[in-house]
This record gives structure tokens, sequence and C-alpha cells, in this order.
């Protein structure tokens, strides 16, 4: 080999090496963020569950003594069957909000941009945002809805003070701050759809109910899947809402999962016991993912 082919090679391979690199140079900073933030943090959660720790004395190991805790916590598990029925209540109807807002305006329609941002800016308000102005239209003494039935004559509602109220108003104030951020993705859906298939059914005259249920909905099936899932953990994790509308009451009727770990591991101090809880919570949600994917990989097939 002469002098001017192994000066060629090396450089080949210095500049193979360098392609390589880069990608990764350039993810770098996403995963030291996500690493410091999410993983670390993550791991120091499930090493605490193994212990007694209040935050301020030094910790003590005590196995899975906190898991078994666990087991006998009838106010975890009321908890978490609470948290079930909002998310079994809150998921279709965000389903439904964001494929009707999405039909609509996935079509060729005047202002569709304007439209578009107006349902969407919602998801761009903070949780603790959202809670509070919805707490300005809701509230018993103070809110809008009962000053216009009081001028109605009509006699105040306790909105936040009764449970059917109170978890009424976290339903609606969740649905209109989530529906917005799932209808962009279905509009992306929407539009994935060949339109080959809608020609081939007008020209066989079905009708609007028709194409949608046999052409729309069928090929929506992953994205669908996406938005049930991505909603159902969504509701599982929900905390700063409730938490800025209605405290988790009256009494624990709007309490989730999330605001529950929160109390035993800042209001109660046993950040083990707290730590323990969110390993399950992890788990409960990894299964809904993996759920998903199985799903998502049996209709791809």
């Amino acid at each position: 080999m002469s002098e001017g082919q192994r000066l060629n090679k090396n450089t080949l391979a210095k500049q193979n090496r360098k392609l390589v690199i880069a990608p990764y140079l350039f993810i770098l900073p996403n995963l030291l963020i996500f690493g410091t933030f999410i993983v670390f943090p993550s791991l120091l959660g499930l090493y605490y569950s193994f212990h007694v720790y209040d935050g301020l004395n030094p910790m003590k190991f005590n196995g899975l003594d906190n898991y078994i805790k666990i087991i006998g916590d009838r106010e975890f598990w009321s908890t978490i069957g609470r948290t079930g029925i909002y998310a079994a209540i809150v998921v279709p109807l965000i389903y439904a909000a964001a494929l009707a807002i999405a039909l609509l305006l996935a079509r060729e329609i005047r202002m569709r941009g304007f439209f578009r941002a107006v349902f969407y800016w919602p998801t761009m308000i903070s949780y603790i945002i959202v809670g509070l102005t919805w707490k300005w239209i809701f509230g018993d003494s103070f809110g809008i809805l009962n000053h216009l039935l009081t001028v109605v004559g009509v006699e105040p509602v306790g909105f936040l003070t009764s449970s059917f109220w109170a978890n009424t108003a976290v339903i609606i104030a969740t649905v209109w701050s989530r529906a917005g951020f799932f209808m962009v993705i279905f509009i992306a859906g929407l539009q994935a759809i060949p339109t080959d298939y809608y020609e081939a059914a007008r020209l066989d005259g079905a009708t609007g109910i028709k194409v949608f249920r046999y052409i729309t909905l069928p090929l929506l099936k992953p994205t669908s899947l996406l938005v049930v899932m991505l909603t159902l953990i969504d509701a599982f994790k929900a905390f700063p809402l409730m938490f800025a509308l209605t405290g988790g009451g009256p009494g624990k009727d709007t309490t989730y999962i999330v605001q529950y770990i929160y109390e035993i591991g800042f209001n109660r101090q046993e950040l083990g016991l707290a730590s323990a809880m969110s390993v399950i919570l992890f788990i409960l949600i990894g299964g809904f993912s993996a759920l998903q994917f199985r799903l998502s990989k049996g209709g791809a097939t």
C-alpha cells in the first residue's frame, strides 16, 4: 500500500469516527438533562422506598416493610379506586371532545388556523392557573356562576363543597385544559389518511356517518390508542389542577393518587413510604404504556 493510499485510509477512518460521534454529541445535552432530572431522581426514589426516612434524620433500612404497609393501607387503595373512576370518566370525554374538534378543524374552513389556536391555547396554561381560573368560576362565595344564579333569583350551589359538583368541576376543567392538545394529535392522524379512500366512498354514495365509521375510525386506530393511553397516564398523574381547584376536597372526594403520595411524603414526612407508593404508581403507568405498545403493534400487523 502506497503512502498516499495509507493517508487516504486514515482520513476516511477519522471522518467515519466523526460521523459516528457527532449525533451523540448533539443529543448529549438532552441526555444529561434527562439523566439529572428523570433517571437519577427515579433511582433515588427507588432507594428511598426501602428505608424509613423523614427528610431530616438519617435513613434506616427496612426492606419491604413500606410495601407491606401499603398492602394494608385502605386509604391508598381507596385513592387508587377514586383515581380509576376519575380516569374512566375523563378519558372518554377528552377523546370525544378532541376528536370532534379535530374533525371540524381538519376541513378547509375560514379562519381554521385561528380556531385551532383558540382550542390549543388552554394546553399552554399551567395547571395551577387552570385550577385557580375555574375556582374563580365555580367558587361558592365568589364564583361567577353563583353570582349569576343569585342575580336571577336562584339559590347558590356548593360547586366546590358538594362531592358531585366538585368532581364535575374537576372533570370540566380537565377536559377544557387537555382536549386541545389531543386535538392536534388527531388532526395529524386525520391528515395522514389518504384522500383516495374518501373519494372512493363518495363515488359509492357512502354517507358521512358510514365514511366516519368504516374509513376514518379504523384508520385512526393507532392514533386513538395513543390518545387513550396518554390521557389515561395523564389522569393517573393528575395533581396540580385539583390541588388548586378543590384542594382535594370536600373531604377526600377529589384527592387522587399523586396528591395522596404528596401528603404522605411532605405532610406526614414519610418519604420512604411515599417513595414506595411512587414506585407502585410507576409500575402501574408502565403497565399502561406496555399495553399501548402491545395494542399498537397488534394494530399495525
